[in-house]
């Protein structure tokens, strides 16, 4: 079997091994390749039978100039970037990876939360600088610090990842309020209610996104439903950055409406220096990182390693398609 990776480095940098995809067939990996050069792209699948991506898209065109397509990997959960039904009509399993970082993902969505509400990095920064040597009193703080216990925590999208996020925040005492496509009665409790979107947005002084990009949630976040917020509400997103309208988010913040935002994603990747989040008041934004840590990535191989073996054993698993 014919395999090529063709974004392989954001995965693996070098840290880690490509050996179990080595042993399943003859490899060919590319560190990146132009997402926009559909040329390039045909190119390097050549007579390949498994593709595997990330972030390089895989339309029906691509599908259509390479019929010794058998199976396409995601190296990634989302699966946005494949043209499903082109692959389904081909036969072509589409599989991702649907686990690998509930533990990274919603450690980072609290790293964010925690730095909003501490700023532990500024004033760290602030004793370095040499302020606090400076100051009259035996401390100081230029932020308002912020006691989570007692506040409520909105969760979009309440699978792997929104509930240990959600978990986290019940453990520092917030009361959680979820919302998702399915209601999940058996994780309720008289600390963690179902709300809809609505009333979620309404009630909670944290909101957590972690749902899929969809159409009913692309620009869920935009300026009608700022306005029915809470003033002063805080936005985390370790999702997808199409979730929300960068524009009215940058609006809410220099307006206060939005108190802070912790953003590990933005609509356009990488950040456009023209986004308006980047001069927005009160916003942390990283560099969409929260899924890197190397236990995350090597889960992430692993599993992939493991579809590519079940595809090639005739019984595809983590089929999307």
């Amino acid at each position: 079997m014919k395999i090529v990776i063709l974004d392989g480095y954001v995965k693996n940098p070098g840290d880690l091994s490509w050996k179990r995809f080595e042993e399943l067939g003859e490899l060919r990996i590319y560190d990146r390749t132009p997402a926009g050069d559909m040329d390039t792209i045909i190119e390097r699948i050549g007579d390949a039978e498994a593709v595997l991506v990330s972030n390089v898209p895989i339309t029906g065109k691509i599908i259509e100039s390479c019929p010794s397509i058998r199976y396409i990997g995601l190296l990634s959960t989302g699966y946005d970037g494949i043209d499903i039904a082109a692959a389904r009509e081909k036969n072509i399993p589409v599989c991702n990876i649907p686990t690998y970082g509930t533990n990274s993902v919603s450690q980072f969505t609290i790293a964010l939360l925690l730095e909003i509400c501490s700023r532990v990095g500024h004033h760290g920064d602030a004793v370095r600088e040499g302020r606090w040597g400076k100051q009259p009193d035996f401390c100081f703080w230029d932020y308002p610090l912020i006691e989570l216990s007692g506040k409520t925590m909105g969760v979009v999208g309440f699978g792997r990842i929104g509930q240990r996020t959600a978990a986290i925040a019940a453990a520092m005492g917030m009361k959680i309020l979820y919302n998702d496509g399915f209601r999940k009665p058996e994780l309720e409790t008289e600390n963690v209610k179902f709300a809809e979107r609505e009333e979620l947005f309404r009630e909670s002084d944290v909101i957590a996104l972690h749902c899929p990009l969809f159409p009913d949630t692309r620009g869920m976040i935009n300026r009608e439903t700022i306005a029915g917020m809470k003033d002063g509400v805080i936005l985390l997103n370790s999702s997808r950055g199409a979730l929300i309208v960068d524009e009215d988010l940058a609006e809410a913040l220099n307006s206060g409406k939005v108190y802070a935002a912790g953003l590990d994603v933005v609509s356009e990747e990488p950040i456009s220096m023209e986004n308006p989040l980047l001069t927005a008041q009160n916003c942390i934004i990283t560099p969409h990182i929260a899924w890197a840590a190397k236990e995350s990535r090597a889960r992430l191989l692993e599993i992939a390693a493991d579809n590519l073996a079940s595809y090639a054993a005739g019984k595809p698993v983590n089929q999307v398609n």
